[in-house]
């Protein structure tokens, strides 16, 4: 058996102490990224069907936001070519928030280039999901000077082969 010395105790104890509190600088750090806060949101737009083409949501106070998303079956584990149109809304940067509705799929965020006046584009992937079809949450978040503002669009993934739901 061996037998800690009291030197060996308290190394142990700084030794802990010190990985809690390297945990607790990474919780805090990492905290506005993963949950950043949002001073504007917009609704959900049910007729939005990004399969279609962009989808246009119109704010509050008179902007529109454009979301598009390439090709347009949007398929798992392959590049999406991602756009975004700002009209009336003056952003720094945007970034586009890729989160499963009824399954956490992890932290999946893509960081757009400024391109034509009020643009942005930018490149992702989604990751593949156990379920034949499942159901993404892409947030539009758009920094501005009066803070964040999200516009969500929902969308639908499906294994290849496999129908869309409600398209049988």
């Amino acid at each position: 058996m061996i037998e800690l010395n009291k030197g060996n105790r308290l190394l142990w104890m700084v030794t802990g102490l010190l990985l809690a509190v390297v945990c607790a600088v990474a919780v805090y750090k990492a905290w506005p990224v993963l949950f950043p806060e949002i001073s504007r949101s917009a609704a959900v737009d049910p007729d939005c069907d990004l399969r279609a083409g962009s989808c246009v949501t119109r704010l509050n106070d008179g902007g529109r936001v454009s979301f598009s998303i390439e090709p347009r079956e949007i398929p798992t584990l392959k590049p999406l070519r991602l756009q975004v149109a700002l009209h009336g809304v003056e952003a720094d940067k945007v970034e586009i928030d890729f989160a499963g509705v009824a399954m956490n799929m992890g932290f999946n965020r893509v960081k757009m280039e400024r391109a034509a006046e009020g643009g942005f584009t930018g490149n992702g992937i989604l990751p593949v999901c156990v379920r034949d079809a499942m159901e993404w949450e892409a947030r539009v978040l758009v920094s501005t000077r009066q803070g964040l503002l999200s516009v969500p669009y929902r969308f639908i993934t499906v294994r290849p082969g496999a129908p869309l739901p409600g398209a049988e």
